[in-house]
């Protein structure tokens, strides 16, 4: 298989690889999803799992399956939120709905190519197997995965590639600004609070769980906290970090990674009392290590 030169990839293991079928699964589906899922092409769509506050409970991708026994079906993966949130959260909701939930995960696997690339002829080099855009980096990338059995033929589709560590891609993603969840958002966080307002959420698909907030959120405008870049000086924190402004609490880093003898992170901070420097600190009133390198 050919590769643009200096492309290179990263393997990895979905948190969570559901199979999600029945002859309601893509009705229920579009009901709990915060992303339109009535137009589903073989990229799927990213999209999130709030509760009735519109606070998030998991992420992930949707695309399309097999049938099962002649009902329709769709995966549902993700990076970080894993098997059990997402279960629990959508079987919660089921009442007389014709839909199972079975869990795959660790049946996949997953590597993540950096560079240009011809979806369809990885989709052929192993049968089963689905690619889609990745959330990991600001530049093109996309995600192939594929029954466990398969890696040795993904291996030899990727000889001569340079792979990545983990590190390195976590860099790519803070550097981006693109939210991990449940890391940078979680169960007390809004989806707008992380930036996904425009990536994960549809304002025209109807209601799903949590909609009512998000329409409210769109109609009043801005959140009070942003999850912003940030740099430091000295090593990465115990995460998550509380952040100051002078002796005022303004947030946390959430999640980061060593660069030199500094880090570089994501921080969800509170906007009102974000200096105008960015100049931030990890305890009251000590000497500002943090400079928040993205304005809201």
């Amino acid at each position: 298989m050919n590769f643009a030169p200096g492309t290179a990839f990263f393997s990895w293991r979905p948190a969570a690889w559901l199979r999600v079928a029945g002859a309601d699964a893509l009705n229920y589906l579009q009901g709990q999803f915060t992303n339109d899922l009535r137009e589903l092409g073989p990229d799927g769509a990213y999209g999130l799992w709030l509760n009735a506050k519109g606070k998030v409970v998991a992420d992930s991708f949707v695309l399309p399956a097999p049938p099962v026994e002649n009902a329709p079906s769709c995966w549902v993966g993700s990076y970080f939120s894993s098997a059990a949130a997402i279960s629990a959260r959508l079987e919660s909701c089921i009442v007389a709905d014709d839909v199972t939930i079975e869990d795959g995960t660790a049946g996949w696997a997953a590597v993540t190519i950096f560079g240009p690339a011809d979806r369809a002829a990885l989709r052929m080099a192993v049968p089963g197997s689905l690619v889609f855009a990745g959330r990991r980096d600001a530049a093109i990338h996309h995600e192939w995965v594929f029954p466990v059995a398969a890696l040795p033929a993904v291996q030899a589709a990727l000889a001569g590639l340079v792979q990545l560590h983990e590190t390195d891609v976590h860099l790519r993603r803070v550097r981006a600004g693109i939210a991990a969840v449940p890391v940078d958002l979680g169960e007390g966080d809004l989806p707008n609070e992380g930036g996904l307002e425009d990536v994960a959420i549809s304002y025209t698909k109807g209601c799903y769980l949590g909609q009512e907030v998000m329409a409210r959120l769109k109609t009043m405008g801005q959140v009070r906290r942003r999850l912003l870049r940030v740099t430091g000086a000295g090593p990465v924190p115990a995460l998550p970090a509380n952040v100051y402004a002078g002796d005022r609490a303004v947030g946390e880093v959430r999640s980061a990674v060593a660069v030199g003898t500094g880090c570089e992170g994501l921080a969800l901070l509170t906007l009102l009392h974000l200096p105008a420097d960015g100049r931030l600190s990890l305890a009251p009133g000590a000497p500002a290590t943090l400079q928040c390198v993205a304005q809201p």
